[in-house]
């Protein structure tokens, strides 16, 4: 079985430090602290761009010697309002003081210093699919923000009893403009708690086939192949996504046995 599930390593700290040397890939970042109020976290980013989100609760964030105060509005992530999130240069480092008890997502890919130190601001919530397909989508870094030289960031909200990442789409090929080469993480969470959801990671010529079953916290690596998600009947589903690759735009195609959902739904 392919190592793409991830468990949280404990309930505070860092609980998840994915990197591209450990994922088995060339790009992609991801990382998660739980911290209480009061508890600081801080990284040199090195060569690698990085954006913080903070999934719930606030702090106070820095880069270098710029502080950007206090950050975060909403203490559950399942509230649906727009995160505070904050880019950070490579050769750079970054601080994070809680305020309250928060969750901070570290999200890096390589850098190149194009861009400088800010708050991202400007995220509004999209709507996104029909019926059953329904989620809700916060664009928070994806190619039309120039912002960042590698990373493309997103946080999706699933409805209980929906699919999200639907119809089933890869972006394992680097043939712009058909198709981009992108890794992937997704970062699971799920309401209530106790709850799961699916994931499936598969190619078309069957070599790599997993479904996984996620719980609260999770992560899934999508090193290639298709990636749709389903939330069970009473539980509601988010996830954050970050992609990076050789080029910093999203260009999938969609499974070819399931692309009619897509034409019919888009009409």
């Amino acid at each position: 079985m392919a190592d793409l599930l991830r468990k949280p390593s404990g309930t505070c700290g860092k609980v998840h430090d994915i990197t591209a040397q450990s994922a088995n890939w060339g790009y992609v970042g991801f990382g998660l602290y739980h911290l209480k109020a009061g508890e600081s976290a801080a990284e040199p980013t090195g060569d690698r761009e990085v954006i913080l989100v903070l999934v719930e609760g606030k702090a106070e964030i820095a880069v270098g010697d710029q502080n950007f105060g206090e950050l975060g509005k909403r203490m559950s992530v399942f509230e649906r309002i727009p995160p505070a999130c904050v880019y950070a240069p490579n050769d750079a480092n970054w601080t994070a003081k809680a305020t309250t008890d928060c969750v901070l997502a570290v999200c890096t890919a390589p850098g190149k210093g194009n861009y400088p130190a800010r708050v991202i601001s400007d995220i509004e919530m999209v709507e996104r699919g029909k019926g059953a397909n329904t989620r809700y989508i916060h664009p928070i870094a994806m190619e039309e923000k120039d912002i960042a030289d590698s990373l493309l960031v997103t946080e999706v909200f699933t409805p209980s009893g929906n699919w999200s990442s639907y119809p089933p789409h890869r972006h394992d090929e680097d043939n712009y403009p058909d198709m981009t080469y992108l890794e992937e993480t997704y970062y699971h969470r799920l309401n209530p708690k106790q709850g799961f959801g699916f994931q499936r990671v598969f190619t078309e010529d069957g070599e790599l086939d997993e479904t996984m079953a996620v719980s609260d916290g999770d992560v899934v690596l999508v090193p290639k192949g298709h990636h749709p998600c389903g939330s069970p009947y009473g539980y509601e589903m988010y996830y954050l996504n970050v992609m990076a690759g050789p080029m910093r735009k999203w260009r999938f195609q969609n499974h070819p046995d399931h692309d009619w959902i897509f034409q019919r739904d888009s009409k």
